[in-house]
């Protein structure tokens, strides 16, 4: 029998570089809520994958970025912690642009941890020109910083399976920390909150769901019957904002719902009764006792 091995991987690098949907592309199922606005993870989410004798664990991390507020500043400390924690680390970067001042500290942070890398250009499918490609890998390879840059398009699913074999050789052996037939760690009420949120970046406006925090208050499966009562509190940051989650006539909320149902009735395997309300809590971003009551821990 061969011998089992972990490794541990953290997915870093800037906001909207695709590190969330790399992280459900390598687990195969959604653990990660994508949108197309920055910043849309919060907190560090865990993916496992188990190939036989190897489990990879998988931490997709906020993206950097400059804070400028106290949820900001955890998000970006929550980043650099995980870090410290792995085995290697995928910094990802689009085809196209400078590093910018978040991205320079990260390799700092990496030197730093004295932990391995690799460049992962993503997104490959918007160049413009194959020329381009080998600019950007020159760039990268030029730093110094990583064993190796490699590219993939995570939407055209082309490079990410290749990733398994690179991320193999930097293993230890022993046993796996999960069971082989996990996918995540987070509990059922956090993938709850984290897919209404997504419905959220996806049907507001870009400076309202930023100032969003969802928690769910019950989460009970009734005994007789096939399904699960889930109750839910969203927290806004000002009165407008309100009137905007919940719309005209309260149509707004209710189709934010019932996306949310839907995704949570899938991922759950039962029918859900979701209620939702909306409840504001001003300036809690910058609250140290609010983030730690919404469940953003220091790291």
């Amino acid at each position: 029998m061969e011998n089992t091995s972990s490794v541990f991987v953290a997915l870093i690098g800037r906001p909207n570089v695709g590190k969330s949907s790399l992280t459900n592309r390598l687990v195969g199922e959604k653990v990660a809520i994508v949108t197309a606005k920055p910043q849309t993870t919060r907190t560090r989410i865990t993916g496992i994958v188990t190939r036989g004798p190897v489990q990879y664990v998988l931490l997709d991390t906020p993206g950097i970025h400059i804070p400028r507020n106290k949820l900001g500043a955890r998000m970006s400390k929550t980043a650099r912690a995980s870090i410290a924690d792995v085995d290697v680390a995928l910094m990802l970067f689009e085809p196209y642009g400078e590093l910018n001042e978040a991205e320079e500290g990260l390799l700092k942070e990496l030197e730093k941890a004295g932990c391995p890398a690799l460049a992962i250009i993503n997104k490959t499918d918007t160049l413009r020109r194959p020329a381009d490609l080998e600019e950007r890998r020159a760039q990268l390879k030029a730093l110094g910083r990583f064993d190796q840059v490699l590219d993939i398009s995570v939407k055209e699913d082309r490079g990410c399976e290749e990733l398994f074999e690179q991320l193999k050789l930097y293993g230890n052996e022993g046993p796996h920390y999960f069971p082989d037939d996990a996918y995540t760690d987070m509990p059922e009420k956090a993938l709850v909150s984290e897919i209404i949120r997504e419905k959220m970046l996806l049907n507001l406006y870009d400076e309202v769901p930023h100032g969003i925090a969802v928690t769910v208050e019950r989460f009970k499966e009734r005994p007789d019957r096939d399904i699960i009562d889930i109750d839910v509190n969203i927290y806004c940051e000002r009165k407008s904002h309100k009137g905007m989650i919940i719309g005209k006539g309260g149509q707004m909320l209710k189709k934010i719902a019932t996306q949310a149902r839907l995704d949570c009735e899938d991922f759950l395997g039962a029918r859900v009764n979701l209620q939702c309300w909306v409840k504001i809590k001003d300036d809690w971003r910058d609250s140290e006792r609010l983030l730690n009551d919404f469940g953003f821990q220091q790291p």
